[in-house]
C-alpha cells in the first residue's frame, strides 16, 4: 500500500504543480497548515517504534494515526497553497480513498503484533480525529520523543518534501 500511495501521489502532483495558480495569501495559508502537519509529524517519527512496541505516548495517546494526520496537513496545506478551490477538493478525495484503506491495514497489523494491548487502545483513542484529554493506559509507556528516533524514521523527508513544494509554488506565484 505504501508504495501505491508513493506512486499515486505523482498523479496529483504533476497537474498541480502545472494548474496551480498560487497567490501571497494561498501560500501563507497553505504554509499555516503545512507547518502544523510537519509538527504533528515530526513528533510522531521521534516517538513511533515501528513493529517494536505499540507507542501510546506523545501525539499517539491522541489519535492512533498521528502520522496521517500530519500528513493531511500537509497535503491540505500545499493543495489550499495552488491557489484553487479544486486542489484542496482533489486532495480530499486522494487523501479519503488512500489513507483509509491504509489506516485499516495497519489496525490489522497492529492488532496481530499487539493483540491484547491494541484492543484496548483501539476501544479509548480514535483513528484519526485527536481526543481532547491524552490517553493513558495502566501502566503505560512513558517513552518519549528522541531526535535519534526522528532522523532513524526519517522524517526530514517530509519536511524537504513539503519545502520543495512551496518553493516550487512560491517561484510560480512571484516569477511566472
Amino acid at each position: 500500500m505504501r508504495q501505491l500511495r508513493l506512486r499515486a501521489v505523482w498523479l496529483i502532483v504533476i497537474p498541480f504543480l502545472w494548474f496551480s495558480s498560487p497567490s501571497v495569501n494561498a501560500l501563507a495559508v497553505g504554509m499555516a497548515f503545512a507547518a502544523l502537519g510537519l509538527f504533528i509529524r515530526g513528533w510522531s517519527a521521534g516517538t513511533i517504534h515501528k513493529d517494536q512496541e505499540l507507542t501510546v505516548s506523545g501525539p499517539y495517546a491522541f489519535t492512533r494515526n498521528p502520522l496521517y494526520l500530519g500528513s493531511f496537513f500537509i497535503g491540505l496545506g500545499v493543495s489550499i497553497a495552488g491557489g484553487h478551490w479544486i486542489w484542496p477538493a482533489v486532495f480530499l478525495l486522494f487523501f479519503a480513498t488512500i489513507y483509509t484503506r491504509t489506516m485499516a491495514g495497519e489496525a490489522r497489523h497492529l492488532g496481530e503484533l499487539f493483540p491484547e494491548r491494541y484492543a484496548e487502545y483501539v476501544a479509548s483513542v480514535p483513528p484519526f480525529l485527536p481526543r481532547l484529554r491524552p490517553y493513558r493506559p495502566l501502566g503505560g509507556q512513558t517513552a518519549g520523543f528522541r531526535w535519534a528516533q526522528y532522523s532513524r524514521n526519517r522524517e526530514w523527508e517530509a519536511s524537504l518534501g513539503a519545502l520543495a513544494a512551496f518553493g516550487l509554488l512560491a517561484a510560480k506565484a512571484f516569477w511566472f
